[in-house]
């Protein structure tokens, strides 16, 4: 889906008002599921990158930024896969698997560690528990109660913020603000806090400051690009490009997870033509877009970079890990 405007920072529009008090049900039910479930406690360590709005908030760099800090510890990575027909518990393989099986996400993660993915997170931390998984990081799930979790980290993306403050469908939050901070043991605010994000979480929870930073810049830099994403935020992408010197010449967006047909990509590559650009999407998009003519898209990288890299290991030491002689006797 496609986020309205009204969800968005700045104003109290009259539809947000109106949808407040389903909002209020929402949030509501949300609490009232994690209350009735008892979450089940994997055998290794569960570390989840989560959020708490709707679209890309920076949860699956988060998840690979983790993974390459604990590669020692043999971590997988678990998700519901969303967009795949796969309901799982199922280790990706991307030589057999497309992001119709399995989803976007999980294939983009797969180039990190081993990757699983499950409707059901519990059986799915049993599967891969049982395949090997020194630890599972969970990409999304924060608000999943169905799975005990040993370190969660809260993904805020600084530009879009909380948007309005108000609870899905009155605006982007999927639960109060407040109550998601209280199971948060770190919140990671990504890009400049322009908008005061830390003045709202001060004292709270502890913060984690990241950036999202293009590995090649220079790739871009000075090159006319048509670029289009099918994202939750696809001008969070755009301004990426451009901040890294490309010359953006046209761009398109698609809604989030978006399944590009043939004729949509045939007009995007029409398009860069006609403005003799380069076409370029992101790294996630790439997954979807038909195989036969990917080698005709460029891709613009961008990974997640910690602020502070000492406080996020210090936090990261926190895990216990089962001793290598459990069971034995």
């Amino acid at each position: 889906m496609r986020e309205p405007r009204f969800w968005r920072r700045g104003g109290d529009p009259w539809p947000a008002r109106l949808l407040s008090p389903a909002g209020a049900l929402y949030g509501a039910a949300t609490i009232l599921r994690r209350w009735s479930h008892r979450p089940y406690r994997a055998p290794v360590p569960v570390v989840v990158a989560g959020g708490v709005t709707l679209g890309g908030a920076g949860k699956t760099p988060l998840a690979l930024a983790l993974a390459a800090l604990l590669a020692a510890r043999n971590p997988h990575f678990l998700s519901r896969g969303y967009g795949g027909s796969e309901a799982g518990p199922l280790r990706v393989d991307p030589s057999r698997h497309g992001a119709k099986d399995v989803g976007d996400e999980p294939l983009l993660l797969a180039g990190g560690a081993p990757t699983w993915v499950a409707r059901d997170r519990a059986a799915g931390a049993k599967a891969a528990a049982a395949g090997g998984a020194g630890l599972i990081i969970l990409d999304d799930g924060f608000q999943n109660p169905f799975l005990a979790k040993d370190l969660a980290f809260l993904a805020i993306d600084c530009e879009s913020g909380l948007g309005n403050g108000r609870v899905f469908p009155a605006g982007p939050l999927r639960e109060p603000f407040a109550t998601a901070l209280r199971r948060a043991q770190a919140v990671v605010l990504i890009g400049e806090d322009r908008a005061g994000i830390a003045g709202l979480i001060a004292g709270r929870c502890p913060i984690l400051p990241a950036f999202l930073v293009a590995p090649d810049p220079a790739a871009v830099a000075g090159k006319p690009v048509y670029a289009f994403a099918g994202i939750g935020r696809p001008e969070k992408f755009f301004a990426s490009l451009e901040g890294a010197g490309a010359v953006i010449a046209g761009r398109r967006s698609f809604p989030d997870h978006h399944p590009f047909s043939e004729s949509e990509i045939a007009e995007v590559l029409a398009a860069a033509a006609a403005a003799n650009a380069m076409p370029i999407t992101t790294t996630k998009d790439l997954l979807r877009v038909p195989a036969g003519v990917r080698d005709r898209v460029q891709v613009f990288e961008v990974k997640l970079v910690f602020g502070d890299i000492a406080a996020v290991e210090a936090m990261l030491a926190r895990l216990t890990f089962p001793s290598p002689l459990a069971g034995e006797g």
